[in-house]
């Protein structure tokens, strides 16, 4: 009982070995913000999280069971927990979560809980290819859920009478499964490199350039820049920010690797024939 009330706790993981927390283990902490709770917890005592700046609740439960919610004098989380926190549960859960006692109370509820795991394996890191118009991420954990963003940059800048447009797209995926934790972050930059210049042109019916384009995937792994799909025999350059070259070489069929000598983190600029794609180093 009251185990750790009143303590400085900002964040509680309870791993999935624990299976009771007792009736105001956590009461009172003023600083905790985050609480994760394992799968394999099956009794929560009175205001075991009754602290009002719980602002995250994870639960790894695919199986809800009963608690006693904010109108009960035993709510397990405080009432502003309830209102301003936020419940993340395992994907597809949420509907079960919705029509359980004491979790349905919680005005905000998403499904993929976001937080390592003590002990828990970590998610294979996925990887990212294109073909077709179609961005595919696959993943070699079995049942895992692929989570991207992507943010694109196709204006870049403009002066007098011309504009430089840039079609380059900054992808980045985090592989997640329940009772696993969080892949590492794959990214790419999908851009389209013109590879018949000499096409290019005004189309009379609709006023419209016509431009051949092929969509190369560049990634990095280490000091190794990959590119996918530019056009065979290209020449491909590579600078740091400073204007040296750090790697070269031609497009060969597929998929070309280049070794530089950048460090992580830094940014280096590739040179597909006349169009340059800044990346970042992982």
């Amino acid at each position: 009982m009251a185990a750790f009330w009143k303590s400085g706790l900002t964040n509680v993981i309870i791993p999935n070995s624990v299976t009771t927390i007792g009736g105001s283990a956590f009461e009172s902490c003023s600083g905790l913000t985050s609480v994760t709770i394992g799968s394999g917890v099956t009794s929560f005592g009175s205001k075991a999280f009754y602290s009002e700046n719980i602002v995250t609740v994870n639960s790894l439960f695919e199986e809800p069971s009963a608690i006693e919610g904010k109108s009960s004098s035993s709510s397990v989380f405080h009432g502003d927990t309830y209102v301003y926190g936020k419940l993340k549960v395992p994907f597809g859960t949420k509907d079960k979560y919705k029509a359980t006692k004491g979790w349905r109370d919680f005005d905000t509820i998403e499904e993929g809980v976001d937080v390592e795991i003590p002990g828990a394996e970590k998610c294979a890191t996925p990887t990212i290819s294109y073909s077709k118009g179609e961005l595919t991420f696959s993943c070699d954990t079995e049942g895992a859920i692929c989570k991207y963003t992507i943010a694109d940059a196709d204006i870049q800048s403009g002066s007098g009478n011309k504009v430089q447009l840039s079609v380059a797209y900054q992808v980045s995926v985090v592989a997640m499964k329940d009772g696993y934790n969080n892949s590492e972050t794959a990214e790419a930059t999908l851009c389209w490199v013109d590879f018949q210049p000499q096409t290019e042109g005004v189309e009379v019916a609709t006023a419209l350039q016509s431009i051949e384009a092929q969509p190369v995937l560049i990634q990095t792994n280490g000091q190794v820049v990959r590119i996918t799909g530019a056009p065979e025999g290209s020449a491909i350059a590579i600078y740091d920010t400073s204007g040296q070259l750090v790697g070269s070489g031609k497009a060969t069929a597929g998929t070309t690797d280049i070794s530089t000598q950048l460090c992580n983190g830094g940014i280096a600029i590739v040179k597909i024939g006349d169009r340059a794609v800044k990346v970042v180093v992982k």
